[in-house]
């Protein structure tokens, strides 16, 4: 392990990696009750799509340590997962297996973009300010999600606001509702404490802690399990299961209707092809910057075989039965643990593969768990808004932009584009249109017809 994944030249140890590698499953075990959740309203079979998930997921992050020895974690993307079965499918009217062809061919090209080095310039195009804008964008994103996981942060006539108590309290007690947000809250502090005393597995103790704490609140009667509102029990059916057949989702392609219906077919691959290109590029860019990985000139050494890792992810869990694979933001929560190297990957990996034989366990985590984790995360990326050059404001302007786009338009892909318009403009109107490159103009002007286009 010491040769292959060079841990020592990356200033790690075995230990350091296993615990990122677990804490990093932790914080992405939700994807494994959510996303079979989100395609099953298609008709796809969950209990394939819950086999597709984590098989992908493991085989996409055994890619990443094998082609670039980096720390960062593949499963089905949120929001592209949305896509298939809100747009694609239920607005739009297609079938799943159409939009399961999309996604195989959207893979496909971004194989070829990546051996090509497409995918490689473009995040090499991106000014070194504007990264680290990126990366502290992607912490208060993160942060947000983190809030939403756990009901602190919800809907109101304002768009967003606190969670209010008085509502939760009915006969004089606490519903299951309001427990889950001080149980959530009572997380963040303790894992707070245990970074400020700087605990080896803190994220991952402080995940185990807020559990055990809602194990205990369901014992004692506090919190109510309730199925259909979202309030799952807390303590898990058993141990082992058997895990679902692949054969109602595997190889289920609609060629037949891609080819029948062309222009819909085209537009349907353009959608997942941009906001998985850039939210896969905002990701690497956020945690590599989080773990320092980048080099003097703002570059990602390994990112080639991170971007076909993230490509290879696609066209296998397209063929198995599951929506876009891409890099997730919730590596940086085993970066901060002290993964750097691919051995944090792969153990995660194995933990998707072993939570098919364990599925009963995994699922009974509960989001409120894991949102701790994800808001000390977004503290600890935030920090890297120390690097913007505040006193150039040419640079500082468009960080800026890319730093708000994020958590108040809900995309790491819009905090990119939106970042990346507003460098090229501001530029071209300084004067100092020498100074950006070329491929900057090129995405500008894509941005720009994608906002008109669509």
């Amino acid at each position: 392990m010491e040769r292959f994944f060079k841990l020592k030249e990356k200033g790690t140890d075995v230990r350091t990696e296993v615990m990122a590698g677990l804490t990093t499953f932790m914080t992405m075990a939700y994807i494994l009750a959510v996303n079979p959740a989100i395609l099953g309203t298609t008709g796809m079979d969950s209990g394939a799509v819950f086999t597709a998930t984590a098989v992908a997921s493991a085989i996409a992050s055994f890619c990443m340590a094998l082609f670039a020895n980096l720390p960062f974690v593949l499963s089905a993307g949120m929001g592209l997962n949305a896509y298939f079965a809100y747009t694609v499918v239920a607005g739009m009217g297609y079938s799943w297996e159409l939009a399961l062809t999309a996604v195989f061919a959207e893979g496909i090209i971004f194989i070829l973009l990546s051996l090509t080095n497409v995918r490689e310039a473009i995040f090499n195009a991106i000014p070194a300010t504007l990264k680290y804008g990126v990366s502290v964008g992607i912490g208060l994103f993160i942060c947000f999600i983190g809030l939403q996981n756990a009901h602190i942060a919800v809907d109101s006539s304002t768009l967003v606001t606190i969670f209010s108590f008085n509502n939760s309290i009915k006969n004089g007690t606490f519903q299951s509702e309001g427990i889950t947000v001080v149980l959530a809250l009572l997380g963040i502090l303790i894992t707070g404490y245990l970074v400020i005393r700087g605990v080896k597995g803190n994220m991952l103790i402080g995940i185990f802690a807020t559990w055990l704490l809602g194990i205990i609140c369901q014992i004692a009667g506090l919190y109510v399990p309730d199925p259909d509102h979202g309030f799952y029990s807390l303590i898990p059916s058993g141990i082992l299961s058997a895990p679902a057949s692949l054969a109602p989702t595997f190889l289920k392609f609609d060629f037949a209707s891609a080819f029948a219906h062309p222009l819909d077919f085209f537009s349907i691959l353009f959608a997942f092809l941009f906001v998985d290109v850039f939210d896969t590029l905002g990701t690497l860019i956020g945690c590599a910057s989080k773990a320092d990985m980048l080099d003097e000139d703002g570059k990602l050494p390994e990112i080639k075989g991170a971007l076909l890792a993230d490509s290879i992810g696609t066209v296998v869990g397209s063929c198995l039965g599951t929506s876009t694979i891409t890099t997730f933001v919730e590596s940086s929560a085993g970066i901060t643990e002290g993964g750097r190297s691919g051995l944090t990957a792969v153990v995660s990996g194995i933990f998707f593969l072993l939570a098919l034989f364990f599925s009963p366990i995994f699922l009974a985590i509960p989001s409120f768990a894991t949102a701790p984790a994800l808001v000390i995360v977004g503290f600890l990326m935030i920090q890297q808004v120390v690097k913007v050059q505040w006193d150039d404001l040419l640079e500082a302007i468009p960080a800026y932009v890319a730093i708000f786009a994020m958590p108040f338009l809900y995309s790491i892909s819009e905090g990119i584009s939106l970042g990346i318009i507003s460098y090229v403009i501001l530029h071209v109107a300084a004067g100092k249109s020498k100074e950006v490159t070329p491929l900057m103009y090129v995405l500008a002007v894509l941005f720009i017809l994608k906002y008109i286009a669509l």
